[in-house]
């Protein structure tokens, strides 16, 4: 079903593992800001979150506006919250990144706990046609939503190489995995799987052992690409040059400190936007902030660093969205 859809021959293995894109910015941190790190996240458990106003849509209402859209047959997007997205292209509906549950972790009680509701709660979510992953990492790829997610033995899951036998155990029975630069056809949105500078793990023996990927969607009136979970490398360039311009990029502006650890895998607010303009897209999108604390920067700095960064690099305020989560915007 996939095709190359490039020069480039797709994604790199070393001993059996899938290996980032050379770049020559990232630099390994010191073991002792790695533990550093793991007690500081240890004490952000018994933090209380104040969640300004306006930052989560009542579920209700984000349900009906979503029906409503529906009804319109008008494109749109819908953010429920971190990496996760209803994108609505010619008649199509995909949802990426899955994370609905309280935790991103493999236990009820225990590791990151979300402090915002989902955008939608499950049962309110439209019937999928798509279902889009980046990668496996557990507030991407949460398990507890696939499980309860219904429509999943119609419905298409579109997943990095590496994921498509966990997917078909979880009652998926349409599975197609992708190697960067492949492309397919869904419905009338061609759907690219491109590069990102990430990393896989859910187990304590499978790292790297699958791929992590970006996603363009092109339609006949809009181009959106949705970054995954990423760093900022080289790379992004490249994207633009081949398949660029988009009208819409959908961007990571938090989990970014410390810088030492994360600047390989997530970027901050300054590097999404200069993904923007690598890949040369009109309208930036803030995500991956806001939903579950994985680092160490405040909870509600991403927005505000953001938006300045857009400023100055000459995108209009209209351009540079922050959206509430469970807020619908037509595209």
């Amino acid at each position: 079903m996939s095709n190359t859809g490039s020069k480039n021959s797709g994604a790199g293995k070393s001993k059996g593992r899938f290996q980032n894109l050379p770049n020559p910015d990232i630099k390994k941190p010191s073991r002792k800001t790695y533990v550093s790190f793991v007690m500081r996240m240890m004490k952000y458990s018994r933090e209380i979150v104040d969640i300004p106003e306006g930052h989560i849509i009542p579920q209700d209402k984000a349900a009906n506006d979503v029906k409503s859209r529906l009804e319109d047959g008008a494109d749109f997007i819908t953010w429920l919250g971190q990496a996760s997205f209803l994108i609505r292209m010619n008649g199509r509906t995909f949802l990426t990144d899955p994370y609905l549950s309280s935790h991103a972790s493999p236990s009820r009680i225990a590791g990151p706990k979300r402090f915002v509701e989902p955008g939608l709660r499950i049962e309110d979510l439209p019937k999928i046609d798509y279902l889009v992953l980046s990668h496996n990492h557990y507030d991407h790829l949460d398990s507890r939503t696939l499980k309860k997610l219904a429509g999943k033995t119609e419905m298409m899951a579109i997943v990095p190489l590496g994921l498509g036998r966990y997917m078909e155990k979880r009652g998926f029975h349409h599975v197609q995995e992708m190697d960067w630069w492949d492309s397919l056809q869904a419905g009338d949105v061609t759907l690219r799987a491109l590069p990102s500078q990430h990393w896989s793990k859910r187990t304590l023996f499978d790292r790297n052992k699958s791929l992590w990927a970006s996603f363009a969607f092109e339609g006949k009136n809009n181009k959106v690409f949705f970054t995954g979970d990423t760093g900022y490398g080289p790379l992004f360039k490249d994207i633009g040059e081949d398949f660029g311009p988009f009208d819409y990029t959908l961007v990571g502006i938090g989990a970014y400190e410390p810088r030492e650890i994360m600047k390989a895998h997530h970027t901050n607010p300054e590097e999404a936007v200069q993904i923007g303009l690598d890949v040369k897209s009109r309208i930036l999108v803030g995500m991956h902030w806001g939903t579950v604390r994985l680092t160490d920067e405040p909870l509600f700095e991403p927005p505000g660093r953001f938006l300045q960064a857009a400023k100055n690099a000459g995108y209009d305020a209209e351009n540079t969205w922050v959206m509430s989560i469970g807020e619908s915007r037509s595209l």
